[in-house]
């Protein structure tokens, strides 16, 4: 039986209050999104979350929490994958975005939440909106 996989997502705010936005290549090429990968057996979400911004950012970020649960469906339409994403927020971290994947993304842009780049991959762009509207879930995220 097929079940939906666990990606986590961060939202990383600045002093500036706009959040950290990468454009993607590879697997989710050609959208933006915020950081964020899958959630590995016996991780913790916080450990999820550390270890995926280290590894795509060279940022150390701190204190992350839980946001939000979004349900990517819009994913799986168009790919026939489906993915349930744990949503992550924080405004503290140590250093500043770096392509440390350049196979997987083509560079890190600070935007306000506002007004994202286009096109956006849709468990971003469901975290976002969670995170404008105050919101823990928001139903038929199509």
């Amino acid at each position: 039986m097929q079940r939906p996989n666990v990606g986590l997502g961060i939202i990383i705010l600045n002093e500036k209050g706009e959040i950290l936005i990468g454009k993607r290549k590879g697997s989710i090429s050609p959208y933006f999104s915020i950081p964020g990968g899958h959630l590995e057996m016996g991780e913790s979400f916080e450990e999820g979350i550390k270890k995926e911004v280290l590894e795509e950012t060279g940022m150390t970020i701190i204190n992350p929490k839980v946001l939000s649960i979004t349900n990517n469906l819009r994913t799986y339409k168009e790919s026939g994958i489906h993915h349930v994403s744990v949503n992550m927020f924080t405004d503290k971290y140590i250093g500043t975005p770096q392509v440390m994947e350049p196979e997987k993304c083509e560079g890190w842009f600070w935007v306000k939440p506002e007004n994202l780049p286009q096109p956006h991959f849709d468990a971003s762009e469901f975290a976002i909106k969670c995170f404008l509207e105050n919101q823990f879930y928001i139903k038929n995220q199509k």
